[in-house]
């Protein structure tokens, strides 16, 4: 589904990249995790495959089609949907507008459909009464499982997610992994999660780690 070319990335000189040479190969129905220490370049490569920065050399494609010539903008409205760490919630509506909204900006098959965002949402553990809240009324371990509720509902095939449980307990923690697994399996998504937890590495179908400036794969 997406694979990065000879991808590389550097701030200032090309001496000092924190990647080079990357050719890494991205499947649907598949869990993938990134792992590696703090500043090693693993949030800026997520950014890069959900469009959202330009690699400094070599080029990521999507089903044998570079980005670029899908056009970023397109791309990350038509086929990434991102899930970050502090959610990204429109924080002024309910989950169900939430969602509704995303449904409608990204032109999904389901737009306009409540009674189908509302079943993603019960599907993520919230209730009726929960989903017509204001979204800064409920908890933090509440508010990611509307950010995943809104990939659900989405027809992107890449979901890609930034330290998705970094704000959330164990139980959280498990839940939201257990629904990242459900995801890929379930809808034949490829996922794709950076994260500095074991746990989560592990519960992925398979890991790759970071660390001076090259990929390897550890599961």
């Amino acid at each position: 589904m997406l694979k990065t070319n000879d991808l590389g990335y550097w701030y200032d000189r090309q001496e000092n990249s924190l990647f080079e040479h990357v050719d890494l190969e991205f499947k649907s129905g598949t869990s993938y995790a990134i792992v590696g220490q703090s500043g090693s370049g693993k949030t800026t490569f997520l950014s890069l495959l959900a469009g959202l920065d330009k690699p400094r050399a070599g080029q990521i494609e999507l089903n044998g089609q570079p980005i670029n010539k899908i056009g970023l903008t397109n791309y990350r409205k038509s086929h990434v949907a991102i899930v970050f760490q502090s959610y990204n919630l429109f924080n002024y509506m309910s989950p169900l507008n939430n969602l509704l909204t995303a449904m409608a900006v990204t032109e999904s098959s389901h737009k306009g459909d409540k009674a189908f965002a509302a079943d993603m949402l019960r599907k993520l553990g919230l209730t009726d009464e929960q989903m017509k809240k204001n979204v800064q009324k409920l908890s933090g371990g509440q508010q990611q499982r509307v950010a995943i509720a809104r990939t659900m509902c989405c027809d992107a095939k890449l979901v890609v997610a930034d330290e998705p449980t970094g704000n959330l307990d164990e139980e959280n923690t498990k839940f939201v992994i257990d629904q990242f697994q459900k995801i890929a399996h379930e809808q034949n998504k490829c996922v794709i999660i950076v994260t500095h937890e074991s746990d989560v590495a592990k519960a992925c179908d398979h890991s790759y780690r970071l660390a001076k400036h090259e990929f390897a794969l550890e599961s």
